[in-house]
């Protein structure tokens, strides 16, 4: 089990992080939107190859706020986790039965991608079943 310091340090983490994604996807929300809008003022393209790269950079952005909102799901799923005192356990670990000081996702883990789920073994063993 970790200690209420180390939970309050890596709630800290997660906060931070979705604070910023937050602050990403609504930048990028809003410049693509405002784009798709047509609102180009004088920044209009002039030539068919200048709209293409609009469309295309508009695009971009939309699948960059796509990724940031399942992000942004993750964190939140890892708060959920730690308000019920269950974050740094491997979720897949305990699948298998294993007790909560068998299956705890290392600190360095943690600190690389706070909202893992799953240790470094299950998390390969799930991306080899996906492959």
């Amino acid at each position: 089990m970790m200690k209420k310091a180390e939970v309050a340090q890596f709630k800290k983490l997660l906060l931070e992080l979705q604070a910023r994604v937050r602050g990403d996807v609504e930048q990028l929300k809003g410049e693509a939107l405002h784009n798709r809008e047509g609102d180009y003022d004088s920044k209009s393209p002039t030539h068919i190859a200048e709209l293409g790269t609009q469309n295309y950079e508009q695009d971009f952005s939309l699948r960059v706020v796509e990724n940031d909102q399942e992000l942004l799901e993750e964190i939140s799923e890892a708060l959920k986790r730690i308000e019920n005192g269950t974050y740094g356990e491997c979720e897949s670990c305990r699948e298998e039965g294993k007790p909560p000081s068998k299956s705890m996702i290392p600190k360095a883990r943690l600190r690389a991608i706070p909202f893992a789920r799953n240790c470094v073994t299950c998390e390969r063993k799930r991306e080899n079943l996906t492959l």
